[in-house]
């Protein structure tokens, strides 16, 4: 906000200081910039009477959360722990994710630009955080985070749990889902899509899940449902994702309760894909088809946080 006050420079000194308050200094956010207007010099000339400053944000990674909300057992029976990511450690390991770049839009019209930055994802407190900022980036006005397993980690059939909390926000659009591994040879949707979670912001307390595949007619298939959170939003706690899959069906779960539930034969119009294995995709688009834009009461920097995927299968 504008503020206005005396400056004094000693006889002969060409240099002063003025004090700029930065509030909300402990929230990552981009460069700042400020204005210096000098006016009404006495016994003094100005050279020009306007400067421009900026406020380098160097932020540390280092982002603490409430760990409250919904947790999910390390084991279950019948079956084995066969690859997780608990994001303990100071950076994503190259070996598990890789970084899908770019502000093509996405086949949604989105509307942010997606990096490799630390500002945009990286490892604090023990979560992964996927963090959306309103910066001009390329040709974008947001940037954002879009990271996959693909080529390192896929997998077909078992108990899938994500523990996350989301970003709630008009605009926003958080997703944990998975494709076919298969996708660079048969495309989309013949590879298949099983959509995990995904929020739309300005539906804060409701996910909805998802299953996409190539109708025999040529068009996309889907089969989903949405699930409600009776009190509170998806913001202020953890939850658990689930899919629970298997040869003849599929499943989808908050907090271990089913909202999703395909057998085979109700995913019979077209190409099967789910006897397949499929990759891991985490992001938060910005704007879209779906959500639509962001407007005046979204509030930037908005962010996902992960506290683990776990992949479990049957012995």
């Amino acid at each position: 906000m504008p503020d206005s006050g005396v400056l004094h420079f000693a006889p002969g000194s060409t240099q002063a200081y003025v004090d700029i308050t930065v509030i909300a200094d402990s929230l990552r956010r981009p460069n700042q910039t400020f204005y210096l207007v000098l006016s009404d010099p006495n016994h003094a000339t100005l050279a020009k009477n306007k400067a421009t400053g900026t406020i380098l944000n160097q932020d540390l990674p280092y982002l603490p959360t409430s760990d409250s909300g919904y947790t999910s057992p390390l084991s279950y029976p019948g079956y084995r722990l066969v690859w997780h990511d608990e994001f303990d450690e100071q950076q994503l390991a190259d070996s598990n994710w890789n970084y899908e770049i770019g502000g093509n839009g996405w086949g949604n019209q989105e509307l942010e630009y997606y990096t490799s930055r630390p500002q945009n994802v990286f490892l604090s407190d023990g979560k992964l955080i996927i963090e959306a900022r309103q910066e001009s980036y390329g040709n974008n006005a947001y940037t954002s985070a879009r990271i996959t397993t693909q080529g390192k980690h896929e997998f077909q059939y078992g108990r899938i749990d994500i523990r996350a909390k989301l970003p709630v926000a008009q605009g926003l659009w958080p997703a944990l889902w998975m494709l076919g591994s298969n996708i660079k040879q048969v495309g989309w949707p013949q590879c298949g899509e099983i959509d995990i979670m995904e929020l739309i912001g300005k539906n804060p307390r409701e996910v909805v899940g998802s299953l996409h595949w190539k109708k025999a007619d040529g068009n996309v298939a889907t089969f989903n449902n949405k699930y409600d959170l009776s009190q509170g939003d998806f913001s202020q706690a953890f939850h658990v994702f689930s899919l629970l899959w298997s040869a003849d069906s599929l499943q989808i779960l908050v907090d271990d309760i089913p909202y999703v539930k395909a057998a085979r034969q109700d995913l019979s119009d077209g190409i099967y894909p789910f006897d397949q294995p499929f990759f891991f995709i985490f992001n938060v688009a910005v704007g879209g088809n779906w959500p639509g834009p962001p407007d005046q009461t979204t509030v930037f920097p908005q962010r996902m946080f992960v506290d683990y995927v776990r992949v479990f299968q049957q012995n």
